[in-house]
């Protein structure tokens, strides 16, 4: 049984946010119930001490990406450039000074440092939570270079994975797909701890739309719902659509009557009390949705596309709208009546507070960790 466990991140856990961020905190919470924990992460500012108070961090310098040497690497060394990427020898040498007994890689790529350590054993010592899968993710975000890579991506993870003790991830199916091939692979269930139960029957004709717009498919998300805007608000007096989260790059677009972007927000928490519902118009799926966990857990409901809908999400009760007719209708019913909204965010708040009363999420995670 180990007693120490060491995650690997590409992130600096400290001044780095996210949905995959909240997830990992939401991870280590978890494991710190039966483990010490520490960190050893890539930070653009490796000089840092600050830590988190609940864990140690360990900072190794990000190197500056530089194609060109990215691109020879990748080509000598028959790898993904993601996986080049993240193969940084200072992540390596703090690998082998880790006391840790035990070392999850956040992501494939986060393994490859721990992979070249001396003394590593990752039939015994390496778990990998996936995340999300680069090479299913790529191709429909990096257009054809993106396609072009993914057979590489994919052969990257599967050595990784098949390296690993074990293998963890928050899509069902994808879990499902990696034991029929003999692979020890958990789902995790993992929603967020309730929050304060927002009130929605109180709440202003609001729909809110959550997402850092750097990122091209929440960038694509916020077009589509600013386009089907006119028509969910047509009728409905005092309709609003709210925009949170950094903007993309370029200069601001008109936006129609009843839309504001209110752009990176200090409190979300207050954007969100007086939310009617949350909505998530993504054309990409993968992973797990923090953005509707985190509605889950105040018991906002969610007006969501296929894309959107995981595992996770699913197993909480969440539906996905079947076309943008059917978008258009929800998000019309739920601005229209906000008792019938009520009801549907009490129906999820009730599903995912018996998640964690329950311990379905926090025990899957502690059974993978002690595998």
């Amino acid at each position: 049984m180990a007693d120490r466990i060491a995650f690997l991140l590409g992130k600096d856990p400290v001044i780095s946010f996210g949905g995959d961020m909240t997830m990992f905190r939401n991870m280590r919470a978890i494991a710190a119930e039966r483990y010490d924990t520490e960190v050893i992460c890539l930070s653009e500012e490796p000089e840092r001490t600050d830590s988190d108070p609940d864990f140690s961090i360990v900072r190794v310098a990000k190197p500056a990406l530089s194609w060109t040497s990215l691109g020879r690497r990748s080509l000598l060394g028959r790898r993904s450039a993601l996986h080049v990427r993240f193969d940084v020898d200072a992540m390596r040498s703090a690998i082998e000074q880790s006391t840790a007994d035990r070392f999850v890689a956040v992501h494939c790529h986060l393994a490859e440092p721990y992979l070249r350590a001396a003394g590593v054993d990752p039939g015994r010592d390496l778990l990998v939570s996936t995340e999300i899968l680069e090479s299913e993710i790529w191709p429909k975000i990096h257009g054809l270079p993106g396609r072009l890579e993914a057979p590489r991506l994919r052969r990257d993870e599967n050595r990784v994975i098949a390296a690993a003790r074990a293998v963890a991830g928050y899509d069902r199916d994808e879990m499902d797909g990696f034991r029929a091939r003999g692979i020890d692979a958990r789902w995790l269930p993992m929603t967020l701890p309730p929050a304060a139960k927002s009130d929605v029957a109180g709440s202003p004709p609001r729909l809110v739309m959550l997402g850092h717009r750097g990122w091209g498919p929440n960038a694509a998300a916020a077009e589509t719902i600013v386009r089907l805007w006119p028509a969910i608000r047509q009728g409905i007096p005092g309709a609003e659509l709210v925009l949170v989260g950094p903007p993309p790059a370029g200069p601001a677009q008109p936006l129609p009557e009843g839309v504001t972007d209110l752009g990176l927000v200090e409190d979300v928490d207050a954007v969100l009390a007086d939310a009617r519902a949350l909505t998530a118009p993504v054309g990409v799926g993968g992973g797990v949705r923090v953005k509707l966990l985190e509605a889950a857990s105040r018991g906002i409901p969610a007006v969501c596309t296929t894309e959107a809908v995981g595992s996770i999400e699913a197993a909480l009760g969440l539906s996905a709208a079947p076309d943008e007719v059917g978008f258009v209708a929800h998000c019309r019913t739920l601005l229209s009546d906000a008792d019938a909204a009520a009801a549907e965010g009490a129906q999820l708040y009730a599903a995912n507070e018996r998640f964690w009363t329950e311990r379905i999420g926090r025990d899957a995670v502690l059974d993978w960790l002690a595998v």
